[in-house]
């Protein structure tokens, strides 16, 4: 037995939480970890420092040990010289380039290898636009299951050749990460093989929303009062959306506790999130050319959509794009300040939010952390 379920997203169909799901049968939208348990206690964080500490709200069954490299864990450095400069009271980077496989991906592999591995799933396949290829690839080889994974051609070299060293079985797609995934969704269906794309399986959220976790510990169990994410798939945004829930729930967050304002960053040559949210829209249009440098933002018909609108509608936030050329100095221009070897992705959301805190969009006294997905490392070649 488990001490959580599934429910979908979007019709509230159930299903036990013992189940190998992918997204619901009845409407194609993605399941929801929900937990049936009392609410735990903060005492109950764990002595060890990776996102596992926290795994009494995580869904690991109290007799398995989870698949993990030590993920989680990563520093947020506050920043008062660049809040002054951009004019808001304070800001933080979150760097997430820390994890295994340099980036954040390796907290939603980490959980989701985790379940396949408790399912006892023949293998792992993936489409990426890089860091989700490596991560799975890394936990894959950690839980000794073979792994496929269909990347656009496109994809940083340095983190192609990360997969090909990890062990998996390396496909080279001619097009975008939509592409990759209709030959890796193809591919699950005649192999068996478990598909751990971005929500056609519940359980990489969970391990991304570890990151609200520690961005509440890190402050002292509060919370910003924006929060800056760039925005490709946009599972780190709807966990930690959903995760703060769960903490206030819990009583691990004060009951008055106000939640972050969350903000969608993304490149103006694939930005479908923003232009949904400005249309008012309740899912987004595939994007018609994806086209950015900073492939982890070029994802240009997310499946979680309307799980991304409507953190962003429930929590008062915003969406904003920026250029490429925005992108580059934004990355240089936070990394000098800070010492982080920040990714193109992490450029792009510290660019976002000096632009809307320019535009008044962010006020003065905003507290606002960024988050820096990954290494700048894995662009460079």
């Amino acid at each position: 037995m488990t001490h959580w379920h599934l429910e979908c997203s979007a019709c509230g169909h159930t299903v036990p939480g013992d189940t190998p799901a992918t997204v619901c049968p009845e409407c194609g939208q993605p399941y929801l970890v929900r937990y049936d348990m009392p609410s735990p206690r903060l005492d109950t964080i764990a002595p060890r420092w990776d996102m596992w500490r926290y795994r009494s709200i995580l869904p690991v069954r109290a007799d398995e040990e989870p698949v993990t490299l030590g993920e989680g864990a990563t520093p947020m450095q506050e920043l008062p010289e660049l809040a002054r400069a951009i004019g808001v009271r304070r800001l933080w980077v979150k760097d997430e380039g820390l994890n295994p496989t340099a980036s954040f991906k390796a907290r939603g592999m980490s959980a989701a290898v985790t379940r396949a591995a408790g399912h006892r799933v023949p293998g792992l396949v993936v489409p990426t636009a890089g860091n989700a290829g490596a991560a799975m690839t890394a936990y894959a080889a950690a839980a000794k299951l073979p792994a496929r994974v269909y990347a656009p051609a496109t994809t940083p070299k340095p983190i192609l050749d990360t997969i090909a060293a990890l062990g998996a079985d390396l496909h080279l797609v001619d097009g975008h990460i939509g592409d990759a995934g209709r030959q890796a969704k193809a591919f699950a269906a005649e192999s068996g093989y478990f598909d751990v794309s971005t929500l056609r399986e519940p359980y990489r959220i969970e391990g991304k929303k570890t990151m609200g976790i520690e961005v509440a510990e890190q402050l002292g169990w509060r919370l910003p009062t924006h929060i800056v994410y760039p925005t490709g798939g946009g599972t780190g945004l709807i966990g930690m959306w959903k995760v703060f829930a769960e903490l206030k729930a819990y009583g691990w967050l004060p009951h008055d506790q106000r939640f972050p304002r969350m903000v969608v960053a993304q490149s103006e040559g694939c930005a479908p999130m923003v232009r949904a949210f400005h249309a008012g829209a309740e899912k987004a249009t595939p994007w018609e050319h994806p086209e950015t440098y900073a492939s982890g933002l070029r994802v240009p018909g997310p499946l979680g959509d309307r799980l991304i609108l409507r953190a962003l509608r429930e929590s008062g936030g915003d969406a904003h794009a920026v250029s490429d050329d925005a992108i580059r100095a934004a990355t240089a221009r936070l990394a000098r300040a800070s010492g982080v070897d920040v990714c193109p992705e992490g450029g792009c959301a510290f660019a976002v939010a000096e632009q809307l805190a320019r535009a008044g969009r962010i006020p003065a006294d905003a507290e606002v952390v960024v988050f820096n997905t990954g290494s700048g490392a894995s662009y460079r070649f």
